[in-house]
């Protein structure tokens, strides 16, 4: 197991570093910088003005000296300082993260809420009505883009309900639990929906392959009831693949809520790194990305080493 492990974590270092590669190279490749930006704007600057904080933010270095400073940096734990606030990039992220982390927490939830009994219900009801309208339900919850189904939902409120989103006085879970959650609910719904259209996926083939499985077949003819079957047979051995799922698609929805953000106007690292596109700000985008991509490895890494525990044949491969 300790080896396992250890290859795991070895093979994180080179996956960390292409995506600081990676980031690094595409946010210069944008036209301009923040400095750029700042000319002409409400900054009014100078062109010496310029110069100095170009200097001062080491922007008038080589590109290939900018990223190894940055570099070495980050591993030390600073991401820099963000031109715009004028913070460190790791407070930015720190304010903006906990939003994040509870959105996406709130759509798995919702997603495995709705997607395992559907899954359930459509493998036992296989080939009827019911299956067609899961199969349906799951279709539909991958085919609907999430801007989309988040604009809908607005529109929804606001004109059929007249309750307008809230924007721009988002209250921490802390600091008002009731109202967070009704802030956060339909982001949430947004986000988890087409989640939730693959963990019902996941769990109707994975429900479809243990039933046919002897065991099964032994529980059923020792008189077992059905549900007590399914339940306690089928569905522990079926969940296997959901957990896996979970894991994977848990890293996903961290970096992919920056469209439901930007549409409910939340305050999270998704629209934080928007913004930091808008205005370039090299520093915000490359932190808040890396952070992202190092939340998901390290996710990922979880995932292997409890699967590796299950099934211990994997530590082996």
């Amino acid at each position: 197991m300790r080896r396992f492990l250890t290859q795991r974590l070895v093979a994180l270092l080179p996956t960390l570093l292409g995506i600081s590669v990676i980031v690094f190279v595409v946010i210069h490749l944008i036209p301009g910088d923040t400095i750029s930006a700042m000319i002409g704007t409400q900054y009014k600057l100078t062109e010496a003005q310029a110069v100095a904080l170009r200097a001062y933010y080491g922007l008038d270095k080589p590109l290939v000296e900018q990223y190894f400073r940055w570099i070495a940096a980050a591993v030390q734990g600073n991401l820099g300082l963000s031109v715009r606030s004028g913070q460190p990039v790791l407070a930015e992220i720190a304010r903006s993260f906990p939003l994040t982390l509870e959105l996406t927490l709130l759509s798995v939830l919702i997603a495995l809420l709705v997607g395992v009994p559907i899954g359930i219900l459509s493998a036992v009801k296989r080939d009827t009505l019911v299956d067609l309208l899961a199969r349906l339900f799951a279709l539909t919850g991958m085919a609907l883009p999430n801007f989309w189904l988040g604009t809908l939902i607005i529109l929804v409120l606001s004109v059929v309900f007249g309750i307008l989103p809230n924007s721009g006085d988002f209250v921490s879970f802390t600091g008002d639990p009731l109202r967070n959650l009704s802030q956060m609910i339909f982001p949430a719904i947004t986000l988890g929906f087409a989640f939730a259209a693959s963990v019902m996926r996941t769990t109707r083939s994975a429900m479809l392959e243990v039933l046919r499985q002897d065991y099964v077949r032994t529980a059923r003819g020792k008189g077992l009831a059905e549900n007590t079957v399914i339940i306690r047979h089928a569905l522990s051995n079926a969940l296997i693949p959901v957990i896996t799922l979970v894991g994977v698609e848990f890293g996903y929805l961290l970096g992919g809520a920056v469209i439901v953000e930007n549409v409910f106007s939340l305050p999270g690292i998704g629209r934080l790194i928007l913004n930091g596109i808008y205005q370039r700000d090299y520093a915000v985008v490359q932190g808040s990305i890396l952070f992202v991509a190092l939340n998901f490895v390290v996710i990922n890494l979880l995932v292997d080493v409890v699967y590796a525990l299950v099934d211990p044949r994997i530590r082996y491969e």
